[in-house]
């Protein structure tokens, strides 16, 4: 049973930087004065976009993950390579398949709330604002957001891949991202969490399913169901790079705990899902995420309350971005039984110039 969907989105991109009137510490009223519809605007944009394309709120959730843990919550991720920032952080590779819809959210509220309010709000509270809103959206716990953010106008792609952990990397490894950001493993797990909703291209796991090693075809660890079911999506991983799967093969529109159990029962995508199941200091809360999902919803809200408010920027400047960006996303579903569900995403992101 296939489900077709195409989206194409065209966006112009323009960025001028405007002084803002005050650079306050964060704070949950920051706009009550100066944009005080702010929150509604958000809100009604976040409504109608993933309303309309499921797919928007874990490619939001991913960006902002990438731009906080890469240099601070500074939207800097927005930043395209130009004469003065020749190297930005979109241009590096971990980035190149961040969502056409994450950035095409926030282009949607910076132009409402321009209108309404010029000047005055930063892309990087509109990040921060629109993810947990998403989240809840889909079904997660909500959190308090500060505001009061200033927007980067620098942007290094070199410190992407020194900031990201990547699902290759031992579990040794990812811990050091994150301890040496000031997360706690307890934290790194909540946040691991967020693959709950989302989806991996093949080419992250293609090799725990095709010719693992000299004993095995596949990654042992991995449910023998969802390596049939992943050659079947990824059959043509080689014509087409851009094939995906769900991350969660039970529910993956819904915020729930459902990824916990499924890395238990080896149904994880990524190596380091299995890893999180394995290693003696993340298996304890995978377990307690897998039967308790009130406590994975507390420890995943102040985790993300904490990162939302990393490496933060002061000072008087705001951003006013536009995005050129064409994506086309179809999406097929397999015929499986349900509790062995797996959802193909076909992502074709074109680049884009400004």
């Amino acid at each position: 049973m296939a489900f077709p969907i195409l989206v194409l989105l065209f966006l112009s991109l323009t960025l001028t930087l405007t002084p803002t009137p005050s650079s306050a510490k964060l704070n949950l009223d920051y706009y009550k004065q100066t944009c005080p519809d702010f929150e509604k605007i958000v809100l009604e944009n976040v409504f109608n976009k993933q309303a309309t394309t499921p797919a928007t709120a874990p490619g939001l959730l991913r960006l902002f993950f990438h731009d906080c843990i890469t240099d601070g919550c500074d939207a800097s991720l927005l930043i395209t390579s130009n004469a003065y920032t020749p190297h930005a952080e979109r241009d590096a590779d971990l980035n190149l398949s961040l969502s056409g819809d994450a950035f095409d959210m926030i282009v949607r509220i910076k132009n409402a709330v321009e209108l309404a309010c010029p000047g005055i709000v930063s892309c990087s509270d509109i990040m921060a604002q629109a993810t947990r809103d998403l989240v809840k959206m889909v079904g997660g716990p909500f959190y308090p957001v500060r505001l009061g953010r200033k927007d980067s106008t620098e942007s290094d792609e070199k410190k992407v891949e020194a900031s990201l952990p990547t699902p290759s990397m031992s579990m040794d490894q990812i811990i050091q991202k994150f301890t040496s950001k000031g997360f706690t493993v307890k934290e790194m797990v909540a946040l691991t969490g967020a693959h709950t909703i989302g989806f991996t291209h093949c080419r992250e796991f293609i090799h725990r399913i095709y010719n693992f090693s000299r004993t095995s075809d596949s990654d042992p660890s991995m449910h023998p169901k969802l390596v049939a079911g992943l050659r079947s999506v990824c059959q043509n991983y080689s014509r087409d790079s851009s094939m995906a799967a769900f991350n969660d093969v039970r529910s993956p529109g819904k915020f729930d705990n459902a990824y916990f159990q499924n890395v238990l029962k080896g149904l994880g995508l990524l190596s380091s899902d299995s890893l999180l199941a394995v290693d003696p200091r993340t298996r304890p809360l995978v377990e307690l995420y897998a039967n308790d999902q009130q406590a994975f919803f507390a420890d995943f809200a102040h985790a993300m309350e904490k990162l939302s408010v990393f490496g933060v920027k002061t000072g008087n400047k705001v951003r006013n971005n536009r995005l050129n960006v064409s994506i086309e996303i179809s999406t097929v579903a397999l015929d499986l039984p349900p509790s062995d569900l797996l959802l193909l995403l076909r992502i074709t992101p074109r680049r884009f110039e400004i």
